[in-house]
């Protein structure tokens, strides 16, 4: 947030915690899109204008071991079915960061087909955005409002008793539209799915 807002200084503080957390991590799983392409994106950029040699070095050496939730499942691990029962329609929004930044591709979709008794259905218009963007929702709520809209008609439109993404933002949008609507669509990111045991989530 405080990066994409342009407060840049502030962010390296921020970095320089999460590179002393897990500098030691043998991989890194994170269950957003979002926050993968900020790491990949912009932490190398920010250390290199610290002027700081090691730091940058310690951003260097962890950023490989980083890795989207679904991309380390499906593209670094190279698992599809990890024996999830889901008996629901389900719809999956490819989030902006997870399509247009980390290109993570078909892993999400992998996945969710490998669960029993989980309907994929698809979602119209899918590439296109949630309207959330971080920052970019408050700055340009009527846009964003707008974009919501025509998203949740999408949503809506499929049948789906459920909606997953890579993004718990991208999610906390479309529920609130979602709900505001009085619509029975629920929000569930793709790792409660894959955690489900045929119980009712």
């Amino acid at each position: 947030m405080h990066y994409n807002t342009g407060y840049h200084r502030e962010a390296v503080p921020l970095v320089r915690r999460f590179v002393e957390m897990f500098r030691d991590a043998e991989a890194v799983c994170v269950p957003s899109a979002s926050c993968v392409a900020m790491m990949r994106e912009h932490y190398e950029l920010m250390a290199e204008a610290e002027h700081d040699a090691a730091f940058l070095e310690d951003v260097r050496s962890l950023l490989p071991r980083i890795f989207e939730f679904s991309e380390l499942l499906a593209n670094r691990l190279g698992v599809s079915d990890v024996g999830a029962v889901f008996p629901h329609s389900v719809t999956y929004h490819p989030s902006c960061h997870s399509l247009r930044m980390l290109h993570v591709g078909d892993a999400p979709v992998k996945l969710l087909r490998a669960v029993n008794g989980l309907t994929l259905l698809e979602l119209p218009d899918k590439e296109q955005c949630c309207g959330f963007g971080g920052t970019f929702a408050v700055k340009n709520a009527d846009v964003s409002a707008a974009m919501l809209t025509e998203k949740d008609a999408c949503v809506i439109s499929t049948g789906a008793e459920v909606v997953t993404a890579l993004d718990n933002s991208c999610l906390m949008q479309i529920y609130g539209g979602l709900h505001r609507a009085g619509s029975p669509v629920r929000t569930m990111h793709i790792a409660e799915i894959l955690a489900c045991t045929g119980e009712q989530p």
